[in-house]
């Protein structure tokens, strides 16, 4: 009999999968990952950049969660554990979260945790228990060796996924990724799972409440001005360099705040934030890093630089390092996003964003570039 782990957050998606692989016969163990702390003061961040303290938590892999997730376990009569992941958490990714806004980077942390921990660390834990396979509730399929887009095209969560180590993906299982929301909600009903009518999150689950609340407060940011990335005039000021992000419209600041401006750049060491016109937010190409290839890439891909907007076709100009140029513009390429490669619906991997390339109002590249000096 195959060993799984399934890796639980008290939600209706990951004790759907655990239900099905139970009712599957599979051997099944259930796990949550602990990262909240003993007590949830807010921390600063300190002079090396690093977060001091403790944090608040809410929505998922909370202790209510984690009650939520066992009462399933119970039900289904499988073993549940509590693993105690806060060091690896606090390493992995929250305090590269607070650094890259700190330095002017937008961040996708939901990636970076699927990649080092969900199915880096814990993969790692379940061979050491003996286990086979790791399961969790995304809405993703695998077919042999390929990742390929969920069948709900709302709940796809392939796009956080391009940073799954290769080597790993015979071992995973994502039971829900042929599933709509729906079904998997009807499907826990009729089980008498007790999180079938469990609304779902939409925070990260390290914030409490608003970002840039949770950002001024452990960052130090200060009033700086907003500059116009084309003329180099001075058009307002903003709160904090480390507050925005690309692409952003409002509450920017602006004297003139009839006019249609917004973020093009992001310089926190010289703590300026750069505007611009709508179309110097366009971008007709990127550069990544850390990319991540979970096949070989084809002269032509589908790229997305944001989990809801959709891919747009692109040239592969190289590989090391990763360029692309688009075959229309996109709109704020965000240096710290994702970008994630497809073919249809087959995930072919991704990489960091480190800066738009081609800009359609003749911005500078290095404009979104500069902060990636600080570390």
């Amino acid at each position: 009999m195959k060993r799984v782990l399934v890796a639980m957050s008290g939600g209706v998606d990951s004790s759907v999968a655990a239900y099905l692989l139970k009712e599957a016969g599979y051997e099944v163990v259930g796990a949550m990952m602990r990262f909240w702390p003993e007590e949830a003061p807010r921390p600063s961040l300190g002079p090396e950049g690093d977060p001091k303290g403790s944090r608040a938590w809410e929505s998922c892999c909370t202790p209510d969660a984690a009650y939520g997730a066992r009462r399933v376990a119970d039900l289904l009569g499988i073993p549940f554990y509590l693993l105690d992941y806060r060091e690896v958490f606090e390493e992995a990714i929250l305090r590269p979260f607070l650094r890259d806004y700190a330095g002017g980077r937008t961040p996708n942390p939901c990636a970076r945790c699927n990649t080092f921990v969900k199915f880096g660390a814990l993969l790692r834990q379940a061979q050491r228990l003996g286990l086979d396979f790791v399961a969790t509730g995304h809405y993703v399929r695998r077919e042999g060796t390929d990742l390929l887009r969920g069948v709900d095209p709302g709940k796809d969560q392939s796009y956080f996924l391009w940073g799954t180590p290769r080597e790993a993906l015979p071992q995973l299982l994502f039971p829900v990724g042929g599933m709509t929301k729906a079904a998997v909600r009807a499907l826990a009903e009729r089980a008498g799972l007790p999180t079938a009518r469990k609304p779902e999150s939409q925070n990260l689950c390290f914030v409490a409440g608003d970002l840039k609340e949770f950002l001024r407060e452990r960052l130090k940011v200060r009033p700086g001005p907003l500059v116009d990335a084309l003329t180099g005039e001075v058009v307002g000021e903003h709160q904090g360099a480390s507050l925005y992000t690309i692409g952003q419209r409002k509450g920017l600041g602006l004297f003139k705040p009839h006019l249609e401006r917004h973020v093009v750049g992001l310089d926190p060491l010289a703590n300026v934030v750069y505007v611009g016109p709508k179309e110097a937010t366009l971008w007709l190409g990127l550069e990544g890093e850390e990319a991540n290839l979970l096949a070989e890439l084809p002269e032509e891909v589908e790229v997305q630089v944001r989990y809801r907007t959709p891919p747009v076709r692109a040239k592969v100009e190289s590989l090391d390092p990763l360029r692309l140029r688009f075959q229309s513009p996109v709109f704020a390429v965000a240096p710290g996003q994702s970008a994630v490669l497809y073919q249809g619906e087959r995930l072919l991997g991704g990489a960091v964003i480190r800066r738009g390339l081609y800009n359609l109002a003749g911005v500078d590249p290095a404009l979104t570039g500069r902060s990636l000096t600080f570390s």
